[in-house]
């Protein structure tokens, strides 16, 4: 699978399972954002998710469209886009709501030095 240094859609739930899974098994950071097609703020960050994604091979980054996975938004609650969650171990570790580039950095930054130290 060629999915280090990428965001990855994920457009069904057994998709999102499996790259759950595989981010479970690995240890790694997964990074979610959730997004909808008609969302602006969405579609200004996700350049910016991309070359963070570039940038940090050892986390991984998926995408999940709201209005196709509404199973997998409800499931972590999501009520605004974009909704960034961040996972270890398939455990929520922490959150960011909305198009915050100076608050996204930090934080994908901070857990993912954890999991390397770990």
């Amino acid at each position: 699978m060629a999915e280090e240094g990428q965001v990855i859609s994920c457009h069904t739930v057994d998709a999102w399972k499996l790259h759950m899974q595989n981010g479970n098994e690995s240890k790694k950071l997964v990074v979610v954002d959730f997004t909808a097609s008609w969302c602006g703020p969405c579609r200004t960050i996700a350049p910016i998710l991309a070359e963070i994604a570039k940038k940090m091979p050892e986390v991984t980054f998926l995408k999940v469209d709201v209005d196709e996975l509404t199973t997998v938004a409800e499931e972590y609650e999501v009520q605004a886009m974009p909704t960034f969650v961040f996972l270890k171990e398939g455990k929520v570790v922490d959150t960011v709501v909305g198009a915050k580039k100076d608050e996204l950095q930090p934080t994908i930054a901070k857990h993912a030095t954890a999991t390397a130290a770990a």
